[in-house]
């Protein structure tokens, strides 16, 4: 009776809502070692409902109901010990308390026991029984764990390779909302894997991302713009998307946003702005972004020429492989560096600044490319 006095007063049935009534009668009940009581003012101490927030005082309680088999109790101890809170961060403590829950059919536990086993924390790693984890838990409808499936299916992660049964399940989480899931699915109607290839429905998806703010789905759409694919070429489109990425860090959207000052395609032609997100994008590792920088010291264009900076920015690309930046680095080391004649570039287009007459092919180069 006590208890359901604290659920009456916590849910306001039949009673104005009053939560400190509400923990009074929880405690009176959980005192008495009654389980669900227990649990329920371990959420009035988490919440700060009715008393003083102490999370300390929560998970002392919610220790107690989960002794004695409260799944929701378990699993909320189990994230205690993983995140840390309010308890020395104890991953194998984390399992035994996942794994509990989870054998109850708590989809959540479901989903973070999988986790746990495919990151190899506090239990030893192993895929196989990370799917299996998380397939009960997507199978309950956790948006995350059917996302996560959806992985594993693409990517052929200890299942067979199965790209429809990636688009059941991206989709599956798609809908629930999941940026990632709509991203990748999205991917998948982009290259007619597991489903119809379809770039109107691909656009479509993409979108959705985007609009959650995902960078690379930001940067994919901004793609769909720029070749005009499930939808109307739009530069201006184009222009908007990739430095919403780019804003966010995203690499290849800072580089791709550079080209399109650099062409002053969607925008108005800007060199040292380009400059600026080359720039960018080149300290991140994009190798087409250093030698483009590289050419815009070695050339003085909308920077201070120095050679010194150009051989730096071509030997980061020639490291890792690019022709180009390899070819120019030889002709610098042959010219001496500072003797090197301007006019000598890799590209086989003299006038060139950098990215001129290259953007647009570039961008499609890169389209589609994730």
């Amino acid at each position: 009776a006590q208890y359901n006095l604290g659920i009456m007063y916590s849910r306001g049935l039949g009673v104005t809502q009053n939560y400190t009534e509400a923990a009074k009668w929880f405690r009176k009940a959980a005192e008495q070692g009654w389980a669900s009581a227990q649990y329920d003012l371990g959420i009035m101490y988490d919440m700060g409902w009715g008393v003083t927030q102490d999370y300390a005082e929560a998970v002392k309680w919610y220790r107690k109901a989960a002794g004695q088999g409260v799944a929701r109790a378990q699993y909320t101890l189990g994230v205690a010990y993983e995140k840390g809170q309010d308890v020395i961060q104890d991953y194998a403590e984390a399992v035994k308390w996942y794994r509990k829950a989870a054998e109850q059919g708590v989809a959540r536990a479901q989903h973070n026991l999988g986790v746990m086993y495919g990151k190899g924390r506090g239990v030893a790693r192993d895929d196989a029984e990370a799917v299996r984890w998380i397939r009960k838990a997507a199978e309950q409808g956790v948006a995350q764990a059917q996302t996560g499936l959806g992985v594993a299916y693409e990517k052929g992660q200890d299942v067979t390779q199965d790209y429809a049964e990636a688009v059941k399940w991206y989709r599956k989480a798609a809908e629930q909302g999941v940026a990632r899931a709509q991203h990748n699915l999205g991917v998948m109607y982009g290259k007619g894997r597991g489903v119809a290839r379809d770039d109107a429905e691909a656009v479509k998806w993409f979108r959705k991302a985007a609009e959650q703010g995902v960078a690379q789905a930001q940067y994919t759409l901004a793609l769909t713009y720029a070749k005009g694919r499930g939808v109307a070429q739009d530069d201006s489109q184009a222009v908007k998307w990739f430095r919403k990425a780019a804003e966010q860090g995203y690499a290849l959207a800072q580089y791709n946003l550079a080209l399109m000052y650099t062409g002053g395609l969607g925008t108005t032609k800007d060199d040292a702005e380009a400059v600026r997100w080359y720039r960018k994008a080149a300290e991140q590792g994009v190798a087409l972004a250093q030698y483009t920088l590289g050419v815009a010291y070695e050339k003085g264009q909308s920077v201070t020429q120095d050679y010194a900076e150009a051989v730096k920015w071509y030997r980061k690309a020639a490291e890792q492989g690019y022709a180009g930046a390899q070819h120019n680095l030889a002709l610098m080391y042959t010219g001496g560096h500072g003797n090197h004649q301007p006019n000598r570039t890799a590209v086989g287009n003299k006038d060139a600044r950098p990215g001129q007459k290259l953007s647009r092919g570039v961008i499609n180069w890169l389209a589609w490319r994730h």
